[in-house]
């Protein structure tokens, strides 16, 4: 009786063309080759054509690989993008005013924007989120939670790198603070968030987020004469996104109360 011996079909790249990529760097087009060789050869495309759709794919990988590398070191958490953003339909927001804030045109205007409501309704998923669409458009972004900020040039002023700190947040052109005024602000603090707003007006924008609307802001300083210089030099011009509805957790009980019904 003949038995038949399988074998496994032959690489289409070859050792030979996987050691070239390798040595010119561009490994992760071994991935998608086979199938832009079997394209091409159903479309019958030219090789300057065929060429022009390797390089495509690869300017895209790197891209796509570099976006991710820049959002992690913005403090962009990852999954917080706008193809997540659950559109709820008990949250209450200005749709037209979110749309027009994606298209980033607050940034180039450096003007600010603030996304106001009570805890879980998503701000920071809204503020992150923007953070990731400036981020593909190759914008330096920064995010960080107020009050770790804060702390973070309260730390430099002990090592003497609180100028070089400033100068850092002064350059970028997004700069998100996270739940803003949580707890009230002592004197540092307090001078800290003046000088931040008044060396980034209208030099770069940015977002703040809090539960608690800028007017509240003064009560929660130690001076408000220097808290309403700041916050009238970030509202003027801002967008404000106010977010309405009921938190996450809420939202959640209802979804497994209606689940056991």
């Amino acid at each position: 009786m003949m038995t038949t011996t399988m074998t496994a079909p032959a690489d289409p790249i070859g050792n030979d063309l996987t050691a070239l990529l390798r040595s010119l760097k561009l490994s992760g087009m071994k991935d998608t080759l086979p199938e832009r060789l079997s394209l091409a050869k159903t479309r019958n495309l030219s090789h300057h054509a065929f060429l022009e759709l390797l390089l495509s794919d690869e300017v895209s990988r790197r891209d796509t690989r570099s976006a991710v590398l820049r959002a992690q070191n913005s403090g962009l958490m990852p999954l917080l993008r706008l193809e997540t953003w659950n559109e709820l339909p008990d949250l209450t927001y200005d749709r037209r005013l979110w749309s027009d804030l994606t298209t980033l045109r607050f940034t180039e205007n450096n003007t600010n924007t603030i996304i106001l409501g009570p805890v879980g309704v998503g701000k920071t998923h809204l503020a992150t989120a923007l953070g990731h669409i400036a981020i593909r458009r190759r914008k330096t972004v920064l995010m960080a939670r107020a009050d770790r900020l804060f702390t973070r040039l309260r730390a430099a002023r002990l090592d003497n790198t609180l100028d070089a700190e400033f100068r850092r947040l002064v350059r970028l052109d997004l700069l998100i603070l996270d739940d803003f005024a949580l707890r009230p602000l002592d004197s540092t603090t307090t001078n800290d968030f003046y000088e931040l707003i008044v060396e980034r007006h209208r030099k770069g924008s940015t977002i703040f987020t809090s539960n608690r609307e800028p007017v509240e802001w003064l009560t929660m300083t130690t001076d408000p004469m220097l808290a309403q210089s700041a916050v009238d030099r970030l509202t003027s011009g801002a967008h404000t996104l106010i977010v309405e509805g009921p938190t996450y957790r809420q939202r959640n009980t209802v979804a497994i109360d209606q689940q056991h019904q």
